[in-house]
């Protein structure tokens, strides 16, 4: 586990312990249970996916008593299905009760996220395209994400606008033109990869004697991308975004493109079922 995912980590579980505890603290739990009584617990799968998180979950349950005892019986990537045992865990049961809502929404949004890219994954399987996520990530959930989407089997677009410069319509139509915003990127920062969007096959040809790291084709039609799949020839990598559905995303990757970015994987992706049972 990297430590800049570690680092980015720790602060969201901190708000989101926050957020549930206010200032009073788990009123039932501080209430009903005893502050030293002990309690089992077991992290079971109640639909199929695919994990991610389990690091997340675990560390929820660190915030609260450092030593609690947790037994992962699987991994991050694995395929789960319904009534597989994850996780077994030991501990104060405050602390169970209290961590158990905050460390499954944690861990049930990142497998979530893992288990609609491996669906994508597997939709485009053959055909030699690679599936990428967007920035459209969650606010401060950036990295997680990201991770999440690893761990379904796609990779990682470029992280933030720091790491490349993606020159869109707007940076285009400000410059005056293709050529002219590439030339003020590489003049501001010579060292930075850089993806050119364009939008028509006209704007390709410009784009293509560019020598840019990838050409991005926005919202394309399958006849268009097939053109401009034809034109490149395989001069530089092409990547096809827009309106990537499960039922459209293996006719994108047919067409020959190297890319398809999906925004979907973190901005649509369903929370994936699972359950911590408490036992007493």
């Amino acid at each position: 586990m990297s430590v800049s995912l570690l680092n980015s980590l720790d602060p969201l579980i901190a708000l989101a312990l926050s957020e549930d505890l206010g200032d009073r603290g788990d009123i039932a739990s501080d209430a009903v249970l005893p502050e030293t009584a002990q309690a089992e617990a077991r992290l079971v799968a109640k639909a199929e996916g695919i994990l991610a998180g389990l690091f997340a979950f675990e560390r929820t349950f660190y915030h609260l008593d450092p030593n609690t005892e947790i037994i992962l019986h699987t991994t991050d990537g694995a395929r789960v299905q319904p009534g597989a045992l994850i996780a077994s865990l030991r501990g104060n049961a405050r602390a169970l009760l209290t961590g158990e809502r905050t460390a499954l929404n944690f861990l049930q949004r990142l497998s979530g996220v893992a288990t609609l890219t491996r669906r994508y994954v597997d939709a485009t399987a053959g055909t030699g395209a690679v599936i990428l996520d967007t920035r459209k990530t969650t606010p401060g959930y950036r990295l997680l994400e990201k991770y999440a989407v690893r761990m379904g089997g796609a990779q990682n677009h470029r992280m933030g606008l720091y790491d490349a410069a993606m020159i869109k319509d707007n940076h285009i139509d400000a410059a005056g033109g293709i050529t002219a915003a590439v030339e003020r990127v590489r003049a501001y920062a010579p060292d930075a990869p850089i993806i050119v969007e364009v939008r028509t096959i006209d704007e390709l040809r410009e784009a293509l004697p560019l020598h840019v790291n990838q050409i991005l084709l926005d919202n394309m039609t399958l006849d268009e991308l097939r053109a401009c799949v034809m034109e490149t020839a395989g001069r530089v990598p092409l990547e096809a975004s827009g309106n990537m559905s499960l039922e459209r995303i293996q006719s994108v990757a047919e067409t020959g493109v190297t890319y398809i970015s999906v925004g979907a994987l973190t901005h649509s992706a369903p929370a994936l079922d699972l359950s911590l049972q408490i036992e007493r």
